[in-house]
């Protein structure tokens, strides 16, 4: 899919140009957002929610020229799924700016959706909107421009609510685009220069670009951020795509003179009115000058990390960590401490694996290695349902790391291992950390359009994309 962060920063900063120039009307607002609680400490928390509807604000369908420019099939896939929710923290004092990108099929907690207390965190916009279209039609609103602004509104309201709720951090402001509004954008900037460090041919979504620096127009801009299919991390991947076109739009601005010319900034404006809504009371004034600096550089994205996947019925979906999600953005965002740095082992690891799990013990074994320790014996054991850390005379401490690595609760003294050495063993009850997943993963098998894919196995890739210049990704 697509990012909004790209069509903010270029609303934001152009606003006073806009202001300036007698065409600020038109822009459509929401009030979403309502009265939730705002950052205290004058920072600005920004939800940005890229939205994959072939449907333009009253609900039509996209003309088919257009669809066939997105490579968006006929119109009917797609739904109203959030398939790129950003959250970008705005600090007040001018220092660098984080952006998290929210894996879209996270298995989550959501509140006001009838028939669901969990979905993947981007459903909640078209569950909700749904619902609400639904009991609208029972009492008798028919009007489709109605229809269409209050569910939609009902399906923003969702998706603030449960990002809220998951992350446990106030959003601010928010905005949202469509396929079309990303299409827009891109033709409207008279295309993007990206880096690609392999060459790429996607059926599925358009994407056939050879290897290197390369410029592109709307729907070339669309197959290169919508890709899945063919990356080694499949969505994970994609997301790092998104970051990078992000941050290829800003070298852009900062380097075509697009604030001082008139034609593109009109052409800009007009894809704000047409295909961006914005939360209400934004003073994007205010807002216009911090924008400027994030196109200067000054932001660095990530993307949330996950525990792995699992199938729900019938559904392939990612399992999070909310406590460690939290607090990584809550550090990242000034709201709390960062935690002190997990200490390394030094002594050697015998790993057994009494899990039934095939493979599992030298999975551990290689994790460990990797935070200090030096790798023993690696075997099977008999089977267990308590895993468990053993340690030998001088080992106590070392003891403790590995069972904080792992997650794991029984630690203890045991005078049959030998001094300096570890014995852990797993159990049945034993969930892999994401800090010891392999960070290999084979290449996802191709799918039916749309969302058919396999899921791949690895995590985030380490890092963020830096947004001063012009990143070569996968």
């Amino acid at each position: 899919m697509f990012s909004a962060l790209a069509v903010v920063i270029l609303v934001g900063t152009a606003i006073a140009w806009v202001s300036a120039n007698g065409v600020l009307s038109g822009l459509t607002t929401s009030d979403a957002l309502g009265d939730a609680a705002k950052s205290k400490d004058g920072a600005t928390n920004i939800l940005l929610i890229g939205l994959d509807s072939r449907k333009d604000q009253d609900g039509n369908q996209l003309p088919k020229e257009i669809l066939d420019q997105l490579h968006a099939g006929d119109g009917n896939e797609g739904g109203y799924n959030t398939n790129t929710l950003i959250l970008m923290h705005v600090p007040n004092d001018g220092s660098k700016a984080v952006a998290f990108s929210i894996p879209r099929d996270d298995y989550v907690s959501v509140s006001g959706i009838k028939g669901y207390s969990r979905a993947k965190i981007k459903e909640a916009y078209g569950l909700k909107k749904a619902e609400t279209e639904s009991a609208l039609v029972k009492k008798g609103v028919s009007d489709r421009h109605e229809l269409e602004t209050q569910s939609r509104e009902a399906g923003r309201k969702a998706t603030i609510q449960t990002v809220q709720d998951f992350l446990g951090v106030p959003i601010d402001q928010f905005a949202e685009v469509n396929l079309a509004g990303f299409y827009d954008l891109a033709n409207a900037l008279d295309g993007v220069e990206v880096c690609l460090n392999n060459p790429v041919h996607d059926s599925f979504s358009g994407a056939d670009f050879p290897a290197g620096r390369q410029t592109l127009n709307g729907a070339q801009s669309l197959a290169f951020v919508r890709q899945r299919h063919g990356l080694d991390n499949g969505d994970l991947d994609r997301t790092r795509r998104q970051q990078a076109f992000i941050a290829s739009v800003s070298a852009k601005l900062r380097s075509s003179g697009t604030f001082t010319d008139i034609g593109r900034m009109r052409k800009l404006i007009d894809t704000a009115q047409q295909d961006v809504v914005i939360s209400k009371g934004w003073d994007v004034l205010a807002f216009a000058q911090q924008a400027q600096n994030l196109t200067g550089g000054n932001l660095q994205f990530s993307t949330l990390p996950i525990e792995g996947f699992q199938k729900i019925n019938g559904q392939d979906v990612n399992k999070v960590d909310v406590a460690k999600v939290r607090k990584i953005v809550q550090v990242a965002f000034g709201l709390k401490s960062a935690p002190a740095e997990t200490p390394r082992g030094h002594s050697t690891v015998d790993v057994y694996n009494a899990s039934g799990a095939s493979g599992l013990a030298a999975t551990v074994a290689t994790g460990l290695t990797g935070k200090g320790f030096q790798q023993g014996e690696v075997g099977n054991a008999v089977a267990t349902t308590n895993s468990s850390v053993a340690y030998g005379p001088g080992a106590s401490g070392d003891g403790d790391v590995a069972g904080t690595l792992l997650g794991i609760q029984d630690v203890r003294s045991d005078s049959r291992v030998p001094r300096g050495h570890l014995k852990v063993v797993i159990g049945s009850d034993f969930t892999l950390p994401a800090g010891l997943e392999p960070t290999t993963a084979p290449p996802p098998q191709a799918g039916a359009a749309g969302e058919a894919a396999a899921q791949p196995t690895g995590s985030p890739k380490p890092g963020g994309v830096d947004g001063s210049g012009i990143p070569c990704v996968d």
